[in-house]
């Protein structure tokens, strides 16, 4: 059971550095190009400026297609609203970008920490992630190492999954919301808390090891196979897909069943937690199909536009379950976040990352967990007064804003002395 326990870390923790390794990418790209920044201020000035009324406005006038107000939360503008969005994206930026792993996991918990509905929480998150693909793709510089034939049948199962995903998580909520938030609570306890105790584990090994090392980096994974990807491709059920030509002679094969198999898998977690599918991408291709690390990265960037696309648009935005002006003011704060994260590992010891990155997945963790009693004393399956759900609510919340913020100060702080120094590395 440890040994599981372990294996599902490790699994977990390196879906969360690849996907910090796409995001920091799409944020280079988009702030070394004049145009995407251009792009970024037209979607952002009319929020700043336009007021209430002219934001409502145009919320209006969306085609019922792509929801407009018809979410079963406000989809349109407020001051307090945009300002909390750009915060909860920066804090994910600076996770990301400060400490090589994916942020990501922090905002559909924030989201519902801040009173919105899960399902709306996920369809959110969902459309911020196509939206920083969209605007930063890089799949023109990655065409040489993309297996289109991977990527298809991939994103066959991953559309499929995706579908699966959103029906599931609409179905409970037509039933019940709070069953709604229920689902998506649970699976984020469980999530965060195997990514949080891998994560507590390995800062603490790395401490009384003396390591300095951060979390950036790593060696080229999937040259070398284990034993689950042998099994897996040795298994001759035709189809057989072939890949890996350029690195290994003749190139290995894999049956597509799998393909799509993983590609279902992927597609229904983006779906139900809003993680866009790159998350996951990562680990299924290299440790369990036996892809190259070279090959995974290039198709990955190719699935998670579509994937992350296809379920924020057909799974969640035509039902009304997009906070446009949310994901726009996520969108900001997270690609500002990931650069100031990203120029302060030049500064800051690698163990001390580690230490704050344990900490802030474990405060996802703990508000989760804190707000689960809760849901299920409003379904009935527990007694439990409202007052103690209360407490417990404002615990969780208070500890997770409180580690995100603490994390978020010494972050910005930290970047603010060394500029001179971070500066100085600039122009040399």
């Amino acid at each position: 059971m440890i040994k599981a326990l372990k294996s599902m870390g490790f699994f977990l923790m390196s879906a969360s550095r690849a996907h910090a390794k796409w995001e920091l990418e799409i944020s280079n790209t988009i702030f070394n190009d004049r145009k995407r920044i251009i792009i970024l201020c037209l979607l952002i000035i009319p929020i700043l400026f336009g007021g209430l009324a002219i934001a409502d406005q145009v919320v209006d006038i969306l085609p019922e297609t792509l929801g407009g107000k018809k979410a079963y939360s406000p989809a349109f503008f407020t001051p307090g609203i945009f300002i909390a969005s750009i915060l909860i994206g920066l804090g994910a930026g600076l996770i990301t970008g400060a400490i090589g792993a994916g942020g990501g996991f922090i905002i559909a918990p924030a989201l519902m920490s801040a009173g919105i509905k899960g399902i709306l929480a996920v369809g959110t998150d969902l459309f911020h992630i196509f939206a920083k693909a969209i605007m930063g793709s890089v799949i023109h510089k990655k065409l040489g190492n993309i297996s289109i034939r991977l990527a298809l049948l991939f994103l066959v199962g991953s559309i499929g999954g995706a579908t699966g995903g959103g029906v599931i998580n609409r179905m409970l909520y037509e039933i019940n919301p709070v069953l709604s938030d229920t689902f998506i609570t649970t699976i984020y306890v469980v999530m965060l808390g195997i990514l949080g105790s891998y994560s507590l584990i390995d800062f603490l090994g790395a401490r009384n090891a003396g390591k300095s090392s951060d979390f950036h980096g790593g060696k080229q994974e999937g040259v070398e196979m284990g034993t689950l990807p042998q099994k897996i491709q040795s298994v001759r059920i035709p189809p057989m897909i072939t890949f890996d030509e350029n690195l290994i002679p003749g190139g290995r094969q894999i049956s597509a069943v799998f393909l799509i198999a993983c590609g279902a898998l992927v597609g229904f977690f983006a779906a139900i937690m809003g993680v866009g599918g790159g998350f996951l991408t990562f680990p299924i291709f290299v440790y369990v199909l036996g892809v190259s690390s070279m090959t995974t990265v290039g198709t990955d960037i190719f699935q998670i536009i579509f994937t992350a696309g296809y379920s924020s648009i057909s799974q969640y935005a035509i039902y009304g379950f997009i906070f446009y002006t949310m994901a726009i003011g996520m969108l900001l704060g997270s690609l500002i976040g990931i650069q100031v994260g990203a120029m302060t590992t030049k500064v800051v010891n690698g163990i001390t990352i580690r230490g704050f990155y344990a900490m802030a997945v474990l405060a996802g963790f703990v508000n989760r967990a804190f707000a689960l009693p809760g849901k299920l004393a409003e379904m009935e399956i527990i007694p439990l007064s409202k007052q103690i759900t209360s407490i417990l609510d404002k615990i969780g919340n208070w500890s997770f804003f409180i580690v995100i913020s603490v994390f978020a100060i010494w972050v910005i702080s930290t970047f603010i002395k060394n500029i001179k120094i971070l500066r100085g590395e600039e122009e040399a």
